[in-house]
């Protein structure tokens, strides 16, 4: 096995065996049309498809990545650590609809997270047949968790034995599902284990290859004999390639010691504690000739892809509408075989009829014979065929570096630029036409012969989705224009239903978009949302300041390449400041044409197409965006207008995130001012505060600390006034001054809370706020606290013991006038810290707050003694520690305050 995957990822066969037998089985236990797993990748943040079971990877290449921050099902449960369930298509659009928008059937779907021991490896998911309620699928749910905890658990062994190895960077893993319809001697199933050289036959095998087990020798050659005698070196070595890490890219068609067809499917599988196993099916179509012949005699075409795509059938008339000789269908990849196919409103309708279990019904241009020749590979919004190559399904159960059925080396490779064929072939005998058949527009006697099938003519086609495959019927439009059915789906098609597929990805990046509220923000969108579309690999954006251009944001450029170009000025000779000084999207198709028409411009590739776009919203300038990729392509007359349409929508976003920009600017400033410049001292007593703004929206929110002289001692305040808006931070400021005015008068906390609850009530502002108030003698310890509605401070003793103090309270500010709040007396030791927060710290969504106090506790429990940091910044550096994943969370729902408290112990008396 020199040279192998396996050789060089040594855990990687069995970490894609375990994803498989995960993701099949998942779909077994779930009645699921299809199921994945979505693993870490070695890039923090991202996830990536590992393993797809039941669909065809180029339909679905949008969705191979996702970030886990991003608003999607998947980004959830791993995220969160939650399990997602969604029933239906409405319950789906409700909670997630920039998903919904890109995939708007009705289907439901299962997330669960995979975790082990303490790390979330990824997640297991099931896309399954619509239900009413999610009710009714919790049965199938609790197995797709026990099994997602069983893959948890042997992904974290696998780990143990390869530490930092669970990971998935490459494309995904896309298999067949075990098939759902086979019967008694029609298929079977085989295990060969390579170290043992013993290979063991399910008894529909025994059954189909007419080997009874006590006939049956066990070896893999007798086993190759009994499939097809005259393919047995070929079997052979496929399963030695697959025991190697190499599984074949299609399943092999082989012929029977009688000739019959027969089909011989492979993949790798693992089963602790025993070695890698080779896992296969074989399938017998059934009696070909009495099949064949049925389907062959129907006037309209017939043709059956299995659910990765895979043309497993084909009549004459099919290969007459699709113009493609039968012999070039059969056994190919679809878009392989159509690449006209290879556009986003037919994948559309195909992705429906994947996902959903009622027929789909649609209309198709088919182009001219001489499109057909001359157009290249669909590119852009979710066409599998691309310039690159890179939207290849993959029928291999290799990990690592999965081999795709497009791969170069595989005969059915992308970079293949035959020219498609406009006819059949000239030898094609007129008997793939029964003579019994009624004559059709296709007939050779017929204006429009098979030499000139339907050039630029409607075509209607119906796929009927099936366990295992998608039958589809295609006929001429004009057929069907009779029938209800045909009248329906004829007017959607002339009314340009079908072109709506295309808009799935700027609806996707539009709802996205409108989540993002500043410029980084705006710019990571951009990154996550059109560069997998068109298959980018670089990006660059420049907003304009000052009739200079700044750089924003880039990803995938060298190093320092873009530096030279920050602040031009709109007067330099560059692509970047022409496309916004004009207005008009420049498009290369190579490096050579860009010096070709900037003479002199520094390039960082040798190689690659170039698209600058101007970002311009209601006319006014914003900036200019670059799109990158690393090889030669061409822009379609599509391409163009839909990435213009999209740079006018990142130029809106852009114009708002500046503008929500200065305005919260403005904001913040404002909620600063109200908060305090410095805390009352006491040589006895060492405090500091955090405030964390919330990150939701451009409004300030109503959180407050404060630390006021009260008599001899200090009182420690901390409240909450309920919401955001200038109304809660103007409330905010009202509360704060009466609380500091009341504790100066050194009135007991009772009465300050009392006090305060009948300002609020009087002003009547709508709001309600929480507060804690503590009364400290940093001479004595003893302090005296009040709560209003507020979360119960923590405790933490010299000796690192750390407590919830319960204290009794009564409701929050605003509510009820007679309401009263009790009084508790509590003891601080010198070297205690005493911790008051706000909910923001502590509250996260899907959890109690409970949890999030109890996290609280222990970070403070592992703070250090005051005496380990001399000087006065022993609390500073605690509340650093407290609030430091708050502070990196791009998210902040709310806003977050914290004021620490810590007693000193009495100086020693200076000797006279």
């Amino acid at each position: 096995m020199t040279g192998s995957v396996e050789d060089a990822h040594p855990t990687a066969g069995r970490l894609a065996a375990l994803l498989i037998d995960a993701s099949t089985e998942a779909i077994s236990a779930a009645g699921g049309h299809a199921g994945g797993v979505y693993l870490r990748s070695r890039t923090p943040g991202l996830l990536r498809l590992a393993a797809l079971s039941g669909l065809p990877g180029p339909l679905f290449r949008p969705w191979w990545r996702l970030h886990s921050d991003r608003p999607f099902p998947v980004a959830d449960a791993y995220r969160l650590g939650v399990q997602v369930v969604l029933p239906n298509a409405t319950e789906t659009m409700r909670r997630y609809p920039q998903f919904a928008a890109g995939l708007p059937f009705q289907f439901g779907s299962l997330y669960v997270p995979v975790v082990g021991g303490s790390t979330t490896y990824g997640v297991l998911t099931v896309l399954r047949p619509a239900v009413a309620d999610a009710a009714e699928v919790m049965s199938e749910h609790d197995r797709v968790v026990r099994l997602a905890q069983e893959l948890g658990a042997a992904l974290r062994a696998l780990e143990d034995a390869n530490p930092d190895q669970v990971a998935w960077d490459g494309e995904p893993v896309c298999l067949r599902p075990p098939t759902t319809s086979t019967s008694l001697g029609r298929a079977g199933r085989f295990a060969w284990n390579p170290e043992t050289a013993y290979i063991t036959l399910d008894e529909d095998l025994h059954t189909l290859l007419g080997t009874p087990p006590s006939e049956f020798s066990g070896t893999v050659e007798a086993f190759a004999e009994a499939v097809a005698p005259t393919d047995a070196h070929r079997i052979l070595a496929t399963l030695r390639d697959t025991a190697a890490g190499r599984p074949p890219a299609l399943p092999l068609y082989l012929r029977a010691e009688d000739g019959a067809l027969r089909l011989l499917d492979l993949w790798n599988a693992y089963e602790p504690p025993a070695a890698p196993a080779v896992r296969g099916v074989v399938v017998d179509p059934g009696p070909g000739p009495t099949a064949d012949s049925a389907a062959d005699l129907l006037p309209d075409g017939v043709f059956c892809v299995d659910r990765l795509g895979l043309v497993v059938y084909a009549n004459p008339r099919a290969a007459q509408l699709l113009g493609r000789p039968r012999a070039e269908l059969v056994g190919r990849d679809l878009w392989e075989a159509v690449p006209w196919l290879g556009r986003p409103d037919f994948e559309d309708h195909l992705r429906a009829a994947l996902l959903t279990p009622d027929p789909v019904h649609f209309h198709l241009v088919r182009p001219s014979a001489q499109e057909s020749e001359t157009r290249p590979p669909a590119q852009g919004t979710g066409s599998p065929l691309s310039a690159q190559g890179t939207g290849s399904p993959l029928s291999a159960r290799d990990a690592g570096s999965p081999r795709s059925a497009r791969d170069p080396g595989s005969p059915l490779s992308t970079q293949d630029t035959r020219p498609l064929p406009p006819t059949l072939d000239a030898g094609s005998p007129r008997s793939t036409l029964d003579a019994g058949s009624p004559r059709s527009a296709l007939d050779p006697g017929s204006p429009r012969s098979a030499q000139q099938p339907y050039e630029g003519d409607w075509l209607a086609l119906s796929v009927h989705p099936g366990p295992d495959r998608l039958t589809c019927t295609v006929r001429p439009a004009s057929r069907v224009k009779d029938s209800p059915e045909g009248q329906e789906t004829a007017e959607l098609s002339e009314t340009g239903m079908s072109a709506l597929a295309p808009l799935y990805r700027p609806i996707a990046l539009a709802i996205a978009l409108t989540e993002a509220v500043t410029a980084r923000q705006v710019s990571a969108v951009v990154m996550r949302e059109l560069l997998p579309a068109f298959g980018g690999r670089r990006l660059a954006i420049y907003l304009l300041q000052e009739r200079h251009l700044y750089l924003e944001w880039e990803t995938g450029f060298p190093k320092g390449f873009l530096a030279p170009f920050e602040g031009v000025d709109l007067g330099t000779h560059l692509p970047g400041v022409e496309t916004l000084t004009t207005g008009r999207p420049l498009f290369f198709d190579s490096m050579e044409q860009l010096t070709a028409a900037y003479p002199g411009i520094p390039l960082d590739a040798t190689e690659g197409a170039r698209a600058f776009l101007p970002l311009i919203s209601s006319g006014r300038a914003v900036g200019s965006c670059i799109l990158g990729f690393d090889r030669p392509r061409s822009f379609s007359t599509e391409e163009r207008t839909v990435l213009t349409a999209l740079a006018g929508l990142i130029a809106h976003a852009m114009e708002k995130a500046q503008r929500y920009e200065s305005e919260t600017a403005l904001a913040r400033g404002l909620q600063q001012a109200l908060l305090p410049r410095r805390l009352a001292a006491h040589p006895q007593l060492e405090t500091t505060g955090r405030y964390l703004p919330g990150t939701a929206g451009m409004e300030v929110g109503g959180d407050w600390y404060d630390v006021v002289e009260s008599g001899d001692g200090l009182a420690l305040v901390i409240g909450d006034v309920q919401g955001h808006g200038v109304q809660a931070a103007a409330t905010m400021g009202q509360l704060r001054s009466a609380v500091r005015a009341f504790a100066l008068g050194d009135r007991p906390p009772d009465e300050v809370m009392s006090s305060t609850n009948h300002l609020l009530t009087d002003l009547d502002p709508g709001l309600f706020a929480s507060c804690c108030y503590i009364r400290l003698d940093p001479a004595t310890g003893m302090a005296r606290a009040a709560r209003a509605g507020h979360p119960p401070p923590l405790l933490r003793s010299p000796d690192g013991r750390t407590r919830v103090l319960d204290l009794p309270g009564g409701v929050v500010l605003g509510v009820d006038p007679r309401a009263r709040y009790p009084v508790t007396e509590l003891q601080m030791e010198p070297g205690a810290i005493l911790a008051l927060y706000t909910d923001g710290l502590v509250e996260r969504p899907g959890s109690d707050i409970d949890e999030g106090i109890t996290a609280l506790r222990v970070a403070l429990a592992k703070a250090g003694a005051p005496a380990a940091r001399p000087g006065g910044r022993f609390l500073a550096g605690v509340a650093d520690r407290l609030t430091a994943t708050a502070r990196h969370a791009l998210d902040r729902p709310d806003d977050i305050a914290l004021l620490l408290a810590t007693r000193r112990a009495a100086p020693p008396p200076q000797p006279h």
